[in-house]
């Protein structure tokens, strides 16, 4: 699984997506691009843009990166159906460059959250998802300002009926309550994916959960899902999706 992982300045979960890729994962080729680059490179399988305050997120979250040289690249991939993950900073990052619909703003409660959240799978028909069982709950981390995700209605209505929320904010036993909901999102949407299904963004954190000495090993299930798709791709046969 040829990876990238885009670098910003202000990245500072680029190296948490090196390791959890490259070392947890055990996936070689996986390599940092910097924003200043024009090009990710030829025959890519998936790009990351990893989490962090991009540009110091002046103006609005991911409003700057977005004109990053590479994303011009990044963004010539997506449109001709290459793998893209969005992790919180890069969520924004995709939902500025058109690739997600959808803004993410200020946290309802006006306050930076960091803790642990729990994540519901509500579409494990995927390319990031096909290692998770329907229903699935896992434990991830969040730390955002902005990560409220909120779109005009039919934006929502349009996602939920396609079903692109891949994940929301639930009780450990997956009921989906306000009270699970750290930042606000509408309908407690934690990620979404694009029509096509080859993009998704999500707020959490899995590259900070793929060890159990962090608190969590659940965010593997992210990346062995990517790979278990290519690796499927790859040999020819139906894809694990």
């Amino acid at each position: 699984m040829k990876t990238r992982i885009i670098v910003f300045p202000g990245s500072n979960c680029d190296h948490d997506a090196m390791n959890s890729v490259k070392d947890v994962m055990h996936n070689a080729d996986t390599e940092f691009i910097w924003h200043k680059d024009e090009s990710i490179g030829k025959n890519v399988d998936l790009v990351i843009l990893p989490g962090g305050f991009s540009y110091g997120d002046y103006l609005r979250t991911g409003a700057i990166a977005r004109f990053s040289p590479v994303m011009k690249d990044v963004i010539r991939f997506a449109n001709d159906g290459g793998t893209v993950i969005g992790i919180c900073n890069g969520f924004q990052v995709l939902c500025e460059s058109g690739l997600l619909p959808g803004v993410l703003i200020r946290n309802e409660a006006l306050k930076f959250r960091c803790k642990w959240v729990n994540l519901r799978s509500e579409n494990t028909d995927t390319i990031f998802t096909n290692s998770l069982l329907p229903g699935e709950v896992i434990k991830i981390p969040i730390a955002h300002g902005e990560g409220l995700y909120m779109a005009d209605p039919h934006v929502i209505d349009e996602l939920e009926a396609n079903k692109q929320v891949v994940f929301r904010y639930s009780s450990e036993s997956g009921e989906i309550v306000t009270e699970a909901n750290p930042n606000g999102s509408v309908n407690n949407i934690a990620g979404i994916i694009n029509k096509e299904g080859n993009v998704m963004g999500m707020m959490p954190h899995p590259e900070r959960a793929c060890e159990a000495i962090l608190g969590s090993a659940d965010g593997r299930k992210i990346f062995s899902s990517l790979m278990r798709h290519f690796e499927f791709a790859k040999s020819g046969k139906m894809a694990a999706v």
